[in-house]
């Protein structure tokens, strides 16, 4: 049994003492990286054009996923092997550090340096938190904190644009970057009290270094998590993959050969970075990783494109467009909250089915309304569903991660958890680009988007009942 940093008081709460500075400080780093990832959308446009990096543009975005990559992977290994105190710590440092960089830069290159840099520790800074989750919290909490990081995710995107369009007019893009490190600092003495009661390692060291969690058969107990920079190496190569992918779409001829051999090289340097049979389904934790690709590349997928449909076909202005997805944002949070209320009566397993199935019906509505020329209004109450789908599976398919860990592959599946999503997204963004440009007519075009992120859905729906262990 996982035993908590904490001292835990029967039927205490998340924001009940001995919990509530630690869930007040974590969630206000996952805010704070959720908004940095969206600010920087809104005010790259006015950097560009102040620094003349036009030709760096794509970059500015590519890299930090690209980067965020490594960071995972490190930071799963080190957590794994000398608990998550350093590698937050670390993580949080090194995320402020491309902040200033990029805040204080005066060419569009430090702008470049500072994001890979703020990339680095914000990927790791993710795989460290779900750590800190998984040996400060007793598991029947576990829900209710990954409901609270669902919220504070999705909280940025109804306020980080417009906070940081005013912020850039009001005083200055640097501002942007720059105010985010003043937050970032409380927020992480927040977690120092919490942060020492934390062990440093497994003191039984009964994993495996691919995740599984079983010793050998030489060593039934299993022995101290080893360094692993073998997997620094592949996840060096799995970021050229990601970084190739995001850079493809703005090349017109050799980009689709650029995104196949990404996606190959993706294929290649994801599998020692995921759990054995991960890439093949294997019921249980391998499922669970693979689900969590799967939905994310459904999802985001068909979200990009969503807005960019109802300005051509249906003549929104861009700022209604974008507004309709504040309804998927909004539902996320709600059905975040519900699945985190529920606690025990909704089984995990029961969750993701049932959120995969939303996931799938919101992306149909969407590819129904394209291809019969249904009103917008379909569309736009489907993204709902699809939000809610979301919001209810994924703090579901981490706190399943956690529960199918062992105390020293918490690491290693936080980090495999994490880049499922961050390759996931990464694949289906280049796919559908490739799609949508393969075809002659706009309307044939979106068609084709909507059935390849629902092919991926309905893959996702066959793989759910999977994930009971």
């Amino acid at each position: 049994m996982r035993a908590s940093a904490v001292s835990a008081r029967p039927g205490a709460g998340i924001l009940q003492r001995p919990y509530l500075l630690v869930t007040v400080g974590a969630c206000a780093l996952v805010f704070l990286a959720a908004f940095e990832s969206l600010a920087v959308t809104t005010v790259m446009p006015v950097v560009s054009r102040e620094l003349g990096g036009a030709s760096l543009y794509a970059l500015a975005f590519a890299g930090p996923l690209a980067t965020g990559v490594i960071g995972m992977v490190g930071a799963g290994n080190w957590s794994d092997r000398r608990g998550p105190v350093g590698p937050l710590l670390s993580s949080v440092a090194v995320f402020a550090l491309g902040l200033l960089v990029a805040g204080t830069a005066g060419t569009m290159w430090a702008v470049v340096a500072g994001r890979l840099v703020q990339g680095l520790g914000g990927g790791a800074m993710t795989v460290a938190l779900y750590v800190v989750v998984a040996r400060v919290y007793p598991a029947v909490l576990h829900p209710k904190i990954f409901a609270a990081f669902s919220a504070a995710w999705v909280i940025p995107s109804l306020v980080g644009p417009f906070a940081a369009g005013l912020v850039a007019q009001l005083a200055s893009w640097h501002w942007v970057f720059l105010g985010v490190v003043v937050l970032v600092l409380p927020a992480l003495a927040m977690l120092l009290p919490a942060l020492r009661g934390v062990r440093s390692g497994n003191a039984n060291g009964n994993g495996s270094a691919d995740g599984s969690g079983g010793g050998t058969a030489s060593d039934p107990a299993g022995s101290p998590v080893p360094w692993a920079p073998g997997r620094l190496a592949w996840a060096a190569l799995a970021a050229l993959a990601v970084l190739g992918l995001n850079l493809s779409s703005g090349l017109s001829v050799a980009g689709p050969f650029l995104a196949g051999a990404a996606v190959v090289i993706a294929l290649l340097a994801v599998r020692p970075l995921v759990p054995r049979g991960t890439l093949t389904a294997r019921r249980g934790l391998p499922s669970v990783i693979l689900i969590r690709g799967l939905v994310a590349a459904g999802f985001f997928g068909a979200e990009v494109y969503l807005p960019y449909l109802l300005v051509e076909r249906y003549a929104f202005s861009p700022t209604f467009a974008g507004l309709t997805l504040t309804g998927g944002a909004l539902a996320w949070a709600a059905a975040s909250g519900v699945q985190s209320r529920l606690g025990g009566r909704l089984g995990s397993p029961v969750a993701v089915r049932i959120g995969s199935v939303m996931v799938l019906l919101a992306i149909a509505l969407a590819l129904v309304t394209t291809a019969l020329g249904w009103p917008a209004a379909v569309a736009i109450a489907g993204w709902v569903l699809a939000g809610g789908g979301m919001g209810l599976m994924y703090p579901r398919l981490s706190v399943m991660t956690l529960a199918l860990s062992t105390p020293d592959t918490e690491g290693f599946n936080s980090s495999a958890m994490s880049i499922s999503d961050s390759l996931g997204g990464a694949l289906s963004l280049a796919a559908t680009g490739i799609v949508f440009t393969a075809f002659t007519t706009t309307a044939a075009s979106f068609t084709g988007v909507f059935v390849l992120t629902a092919v991926i859905a309905a893959a996702a729906v066959a793989l759910a009942p999977r994930v009971a262990h």
